[in-house]
């Protein structure tokens, strides 16, 4: 054997042995050094079902980042898991084109699920909705209860819009009104 080949092979099987022993390994334990704190890892929980609070948080870091089909996914899984802060960020999504068509009635929906559990954003979003007719039937007295059950929670914003007079223009900026106003 000429030294080249000897000198070769010396450099390639520590190269090899490593790597085979390495995918034995990881057929016996599972995934070796996985990825732990990437958004791919969070994905990859949330394309599995996962739905704790670590892996929900998420979304709102992958919805600001611009990757609102994949919030869309996790907010969906953890909404239908029972998280209501998930329920408002579907409502955000659905209210404002975000990872799918603009869908009020959608939005809607989500708010008044979040707002049925307890949530206090839910509550005012919901109260909203009603006192503006937005996605759902307007019911001005209905919304006033539901922004006053949010403010009495302490959200700061629900007590501004109570103190207004439930004026909804005293929460949101004027550019939004045109949503508002009545389809038909």
């Amino acid at each position: 054997m000429s030294c080249r080949l000897v000198m070769a092979l010396c450099l390639a099987l520590p190269a090899l042995g490593p790597a085979r022993a390495q995918e034995t390994q990881s057929d016996a334990l599972g995934t070796l050094n996985p990825d732990e704190m990437t958004w791919q890892r969070v994905i990859e929980n949330s394309d599995n079902g996962a739905t704790d609070m670590v892996t929900c948080a998420s979304g709102y870091m992958l919805t600001k980042s611009g990757n609102h089909a994949a919030a869309r996914a996790l907010f969906r899984r953890c909404a239908e898991a029972g998280y209501t802060g998930a329920m408002t960020w579907m409502s955000q999504l659905d209210n404002n084109g975000l990872g799918a068509e603009y869908n009020p009635d959608a939005a809607a929906r989500w708010d008044r699920q979040a707002a049925l559990a307890g949530d206090p954003v839910g509550q005012f979003n919901h109260g909203l909705n009603l006192i503006r007719g937005h996605g759902i039937a307007r019911d001005a007295d209905a919304g006033r209860a539901f922004v006053d059950q949010a403010a009495e929670a302490g959200l700061d914003i629900a007590q501004r819009l109570r103190a207004s007079g439930y004026d909804p223009d005293e929460v949101t900026p004027d550019a939004d009104n045109w949503r508002y106003a009545p389809s038909f």
